[in-house]
């Protein structure tokens, strides 16, 4: 096949000729049969993908899109690696599946290199299908192990979808589904740029976001409480960056009340905030940290949680009452195995921590001084948010919290105009953000973001 120019920039070599006819008969199946994530299945209208490649994919049309959503933030090292395709097939000629209660190279090597990079003494794996399960897993240790039933989690979190994640979840999709878990407890953590603490600094947030986590723990009882959950770095909310002192706080009030300190890092870790895990970053070790996503690129699903010593020493002579059938697959081990060798190999951690200091920040605080609509830029590595705003003197988003419909127009005006210029977004309520591979080159980063400059036009009519 042929490369083929479109309308959104230079070809990729071997895109293949447009095939309108096939991504029509995909598209009618998927509308006739598929049943999707969190929509309303006859107002959404899904794009036929007709292949990827690296930082970008492409439909049937021959229409070419440079993915700044990566995926749902997984595909770290980019769409089709040719080691990790190649590792998921070896092993698929070698040994496609096994149960887990067996010892399996792939599953072995894939948990020692993972606990390789773990922070403190994170040294035992529990293999999940996913990030969600992981959660589920994690709380359920946390549990068992303090004996305790109550679990906090922020208001600003995103944990999953299934039924103690979905619970602890702070964001509105838990709303339809919020009754499904005793003893979880929200409280509020630091966001200074949209405070609930009235704090005009970093430091004031932090002393009082810490504050108001331990006075929730006093009226809720300490001796009920099994777990603290927190996204290193909350992700699909808002990529808010804790500041400095505040997990180091959040650990300190885990060891004076006996409380379990988990950290959800399914979106935040392997590269994706320039540094193994994001955790790195704080100079914190949890008890647990849960994983997904990034560990092979989403390339097969996989998950897990990462288990500290003194829990893991809890299981030691009493079984974990917990399982599941494809923990550990052999295909999704493999392709973790051939992941993280990548990673390491070709310098992917390294490429997010230079390339986010060096060109996106850099690159994202210019648009934010051309267009109203930014109201503020923040991230780290590869993990970045614009808020938009439609003032920014009162900091009152582009659109209303949780919006939809007419209501949500200036966010979807904004992503469509995305589109049209051949960039992908990842947009949640009034936020863009710009989550590229941790692979993508200086040169593809410019190229969206000169895209997006023209999309934030968009964004701009809706300012006051």
């Amino acid at each position: 096949m042929t490369p083929q120019s479109s309308q959104h920039g230079s070809p990729l070599p071997g895109l293949p000729e447009p095939d309108p006819q096939t991504g029509a008969a995909v598209k009618a199946a998927d509308r006739a049969h598929v049943f999707h994530s969190w929509s309303a299945q006859d107002l959404i209208d899904p794009l036929a993908v007709a292949g990827a490649q690296g930082s970008y994919f492409w439909d049937y049309e021959g229409n070419r899109f440079l993915d700044f959503s990566s995926g749902l933030v997984f595909t770290n090292i980019g769409y089709q690696h040719p080691k990790v395709v190649a590792a998921i097939q070896e092993q698929a000629g070698k040994l496609a599946t096994f149960a887990p209660a067996f010892a399996v190279e792939a599953r072995s090597e894939a948990a020692r290199l993972i606990a390789e990079r773990t922070p403190g003494d994170l040294d035992k794996i529990f293999f999940t299908n996913g990030g969600a399960e992981a959660v589920e897993n994690a709380v359920r240790m946390a549990r068992v192990h303090t004996g305790r039933t109550k679990v906090l989690s922020a208001y600003r979190s995103y944990h999953g979808s299934t039924a103690a994640a979905i619970n602890l979840t702070g964001d509105p999709r838990r709303w339809a589904s919020d009754n499904g878990s005793a003893g979880v407890v929200r409280f509020w953590a630091p966001f200074l740029y949209r405070t609930p603490f009235y704090a005009e600094n970093e430091a004031q947030e932090c002393e009082r976001a810490l504050a108001h986590l331990e006075s929730t723990i006093a009226y809720e009882g300490p001796q009920a409480v099994a777990a603290i959950i927190l996204e290193t770095i909350p992700g699909t909310a808002g990529i808010m960056t804790p500041p400095p002192g505040y997990l180091q706080g959040v650990r300190e009030i885990c060891d004076r009340y006996g409380i379990v300190f988990i950290l959800d890092e399914v979106m935040a870790g392997f590269g994706r905030a320039g540094t193994w895990f994001a955790a790195d970053l704080y100079d914190v070790v949890p008890d647990l940290m849960t994983f997904a996503k990034g560990v092979n690129s989403g390339y097969v699903p996989l998950g897990g949680v990462a288990i500290s010593g003194k829990i893991a020493e809890t299981f030691a002579k009493r079984p974990y009452p917990g399982g599941l059938t494809y923990s550990g697959h052999p295909l999704a081990c493999a392709a973790a195995v051939a992941t993280l060798r990548v990673m390491e190999e070709e310098g992917v951690v390294e490429n997010a921590a230079r390339l986010g200091a060096e060109v996106v920040e850099p690159e994202l605080r210019r648009l934010a001084e051309r267009h109203p609509s930014v109201g503020e830029v923040r991230g780290v590595g590869m993990f970045w948010a614009l808020d938009l705003v439609k003032d920014r003197e009162t900091h009152e988003p582009l659109v209303p919290y949780n919006a939809t419909g007419e209501a949500n127009a200036p966010m979807a005006a904004f992503g469509a105009a995305a589109k049209k210029r051949g960039l992908w977004p990842f947009i949640n309520m009034n936020r863009t953000h710009v989550v590229p591979p941790c692979t993508v080159t200086e040169e593809e980063l410019k190229e969206g973001f000169a895209a997006l400059d023209e999309a934030l036009t968009v964004a701009d009519e809706h300012t006051v």
